[in-house]
């Protein structure tokens, strides 16, 4: 069904139409944001679930 989409001239008029529909200034946060939606999908599913920031306790003097 989708043979030969990974070819490099699809790629490039797929790339050609994703600036036009997005403009060269908004296309960086888009992929940005797909790439860290895929690689938390992938944690999700392996399971590696990092931790959320914890406050970091500072030794005073005292």
């Amino acid at each position: 069904m989708f043979s030969g989409l990974e070819s490099p001239m699809h790629l490039l008029v797929v790339f050609i139409i994703a600036i036009l529909v997005l403009g060269p200034k908004k296309l960086p946060e888009v992929g940005r944001s797909l790439g860290s939606g895929i690689r938390q999908f992938k944690d999700s599913l392996e399971g590696n679930e990092k931790p959320s920031k914890e406050v970091e306790k500072t030794d005073q003097p005292g």
